[in-house]
């Protein structure tokens, strides 16, 4: 669950910024680039303006892949000319010939990476693979020439130190010290030989993540369970008819595929009574990239954060997770290990409580187990309906996608006044994917694409995107925004049932396109989810408590035979066992963090042994053994295969902080739908971007500081003082 614009800084095309680029330089960039230019110069897609509604959607339909290199050289060019004018303009500096002049010169870029990111992550075929080799080092060096530009530096400090400061507005003021910042964080006052070193750190970085990503993207599409009819046992329906329609796309007819993805993984684990199997399916999937063959990661993780903490030194930082956390809410990894290690022990103790009543049913059985790690989900699923009498499959028989998705909707509309209208002329990528025109008040506010479903070449998990961001200074522009999901088609004419924690999922990556389409500033670069990495989750992670809501199951909770709305009775269910299984949920998150943060704080991270250092870490916290880490090491794609959570898996919990006191603020109103609340809410948090400080729009939306103790309120933990 991300936020896909995190994996790329979002300034100049979703980079960060760095490099001197001298007219000789540009001019050996574009002889480098030559033939490739000329032969597609007017004729490659990816270069010309969007057509179409809206100011423009992409051209997805039209795409080539070979047209990609030639497209990111010529807008890098472009780019890399219009910041060397920015550089070089003869007049003193001040904001709009400088901070805002580097806002409006990168429209060719922002055309052509968004494209490019969705071929990364939803299309990843193994002709676009090659494309992503060459050209991530090659982005890089382009970052690297914008942040390491001296002149634009002295620009820059220029307008930061000059009179004019105090008369800019907020909104500029916050620009400024964004710009201002984080190239003195990428080095900008560091001697050429350091500014050359870190140039070649990032370039080495930039295929290092591209071979993590590949390589677990190896995992997840080669390795898969084939099932015969005798071995289906305790699946639901659901799942069996999506494990068929599986072996069938893999040319495996009549037999029943259990794929290396979460989406698969999960309700087999839940439900198989074969345990043997259950087991096979366990380790396949936490053995992705650490099998020892030439798509194993460790190796890669080993030299990632040996540059990432060599880097980290030459910018001024004792670790990488100082400088990563420096413009976070949190500021510092202490504050971060604070409050993880405020709730871990809560949380490993409830683990034990829950692994205790898994026993004893076992016991009781017969069945002459210990739990282990692939008993967890199947033992916890029989405790639940002991104690709560709560069949997590009879509850997935109410969980249609479809309805979901326009409960969705309906909450958007509510608390927001969102409406959305279904297009059916606007280019996708994919057949899955399908388009929907959003409005407010009546009038138009964006556009939102859903790709739900797991294929070949797209990445594991569930995430948001912004294709265009919403921004005034140049003209009205609205966002265009995605969801991206991996669930399993069903059978033809069957509907998709998705699982309580999907249905979440879904909810929660919503409530980041939520934030995006309510974007109301001036300048892109503050547009939309563009906020602290630590509170972006806040506002997708509060939309997903409206799931529960008596009015979303009433209404779109209906049997996906019968069509009749969820009884009374299983809804009451669910609300007594919402806190059930908090043990598992929270220690396999904090588990993953914690690595993290710890892997980030080294001080010398020259030599690591990434499968030493977890089982060595997670011993010393007391990790419990009947569990895994959310996310092992070797597959932990939102640290190692960009920067973007890198020492900021913890931000999760942070927000669920700001969630959990955010949702009080709705509880102690008139309840869930208060729309006083939620139109504060909408004006205090979503719209502002990161136009102003997140902290501060915090309290003006709360009238106080956050309150950490809602959040073991909220887990059902003992409360701490």
């Amino acid at each position: 669950m991300s936020v896909q614009g995190w994996l790329r800084n979002r300034r100049f095309g979703r980079f960060a910024l760095a490099g001197v680029l001298t007219g000789t330089m540009l001019t050996a960039l574009a002889a480098g680039q030559g033939n490739a230019r000329a032969a597609t110069e007017g004729k490659n897609v990816l270069l010309q303006p969007w057509s179409g509604p809206f100011g423009g959607v992409p051209p997805f339909d039209k795409v080539k892949v070979a047209e990609f290199p030639p497209a990111l050289e010529e807008a890098m060019a472009k780019s890399l000319a219009a910041i060397d004018v920015i550089a070089h303009n003869p007049a003193p500096p001040d904001f709009e010939n400088t901070i805002a002049a580097m806002e409006r010169a990168d429209t060719l870029m922002k055309r052509v990476m968004p494209i490019y990111d969705v071929w990364a992550s939803n299309m990843s075929t193994a002709e676009f693979k090659p494309v992503e080799r060459e050209m991530e080092p090659k982005l890089s060096a382009y970052r690297d020439k914008i942040q390491q530009n001296a002149a634009l530096f002295a620009r820059i400090e220029a307008v930061w130190l000059s009179t004019e400061k105090a008369k800019l507005t907020p909104e500029q003021q916050r620009l400024l010290w964004d710009y201002y910042t984080d190239f003195v964080r990428a080095g900008a006052k560091l001697t050429s030989a350091q500014k050359a070193r870190i140039a070649a750190i990032n370039q080495r970085l930039a295929a290092l993540y591209t071979d993590f990503s590949n390589n677990l993207l190896h995992d997840e599409e080669d390795y898969a369970l084939f099932l015969t009819k005798d071995q289906l046992g305790g699946l639901p329906q659901s799942l069996i008819d999506a494990a068929a329609e599986a072996a069938k796309e893999r040319k495996q007819p009549g037999k029943y595929a259990i794929t290396n993805t979460r989406s698969s993984m999960e309700p087999f684990l839940t439900f198989s009574t074969e345990r043997a199997l259950r087991e096979k399916v366990w380790r396949t999937y936490y053995s992705r990239g650490d099998n020892g063959d030439k798509y194993d990661n460790n190796a890669v993780i080993s030299e990632i954060l040996k540059l990432r903490s060599e880097r980290s030194k030459l910018q001024g930082y004792e670790t990488f997770a100082a400088r990563a956390l420096e413009k976070q809410v949190a500021k510092t990894p202490q504050a971060a290990m604070d409050l993880m290690m405020k709730v871990w022990p809560a949380a490993v103790a409830r683990v034990k409580e829950e692994v205790a009543d898994m026993q004893a049913i076992a016991d009781k059985e017969n069945a002459g187990i210990r739990i282990e790690p692939w008993d967890y989900r199947f033992y916890a699923e029989k405790v639940r309906k002991a104690k709560y009498d709560l069949d997590s499959n009879e509850v997935k028989e109410y969980l249609q996608l479809e309805n979901l998705r326009e409960a969705m909707f309906w909450a958007a509309n509510k608390l927001y006044g969102f409406s959305f209208t279904p297009l059916s002329n606007i280019p996708v990528f994919h057949p899955d994917v399908r388009v929907w025109e959003v409005k407010r008040a009546g009038k138009h506010a964006g556009v939102w694409y859903f790709d739900p479903y797991a294929r070949a070449g797209k990445r594991s998990g569930a995430w948001m995107t912004a294709y265009r961001d919403q921004q005034r200074l140049m003209g009205n522009v609205t966002t265009i925004v995605s969801n991206n999901s991996n669930f399993v088609k069903s059978a033809p004419g069957e509907p998709v049932l998705i699982s309580w924690d999907d249905a979440e999922t879904l909810f929660h990556e919503f409530g980041h396109a939520i934030h995006g389409l309510a974007s109301n500033v001036t300048y892109p670069t503050l547009s939309g989810t563009s906020v602290a990495r630590d509170f972006v989750e806040m506002p997708s992670q509060i939309n997903e408590h409206w799931l529960a809501t008596p009015e979303i199951l009433n209404e779109f909770a209906r049997h996906y035979k019968t069509g009749k709305a969820m009884p009374a009775s299983l809804r009451k269910k669910i609300e007594a066992a919402s806190k059930f299984n908090q043990g598992f949920a929270t220690t396999e998150f904090l588990a993953s963090a914690l690595v993290d943060m710890k892997l980030h704080t080294l001080k010398d991270a020259s030599a690591v042994d990434p499968d030493k250092f977890e089982r060595e870490t997670l011993a010393a916290l007391g990790m419990p053994k009947e569990l895994p880490m959310r996310h092992r090491t070797p597959q932990f794609a939102h640290i190692f295969s960009s920067e973007g959570y890198a020492a900021g898996y913890y931000s999760y919990l942070w927000a669920d902080a700001l969630t959990a006191d955010a949702w009080e603020a709705f509880l102690e109103g008139k309840g869930p739908w208060d729309s006083a609340v939620a139109a504060r809410f909408y004006n205090d948090i979503l719209s502002k971007g990161n136009t102003v400080d997140p902290q501060q729009a915090y309290r003006q939306f709360r009238g106080r500081d956050v309150d950490t103790n809602a959040l073991m309120r909220d887990r059902g933990f003992p409360v701490t003082r």
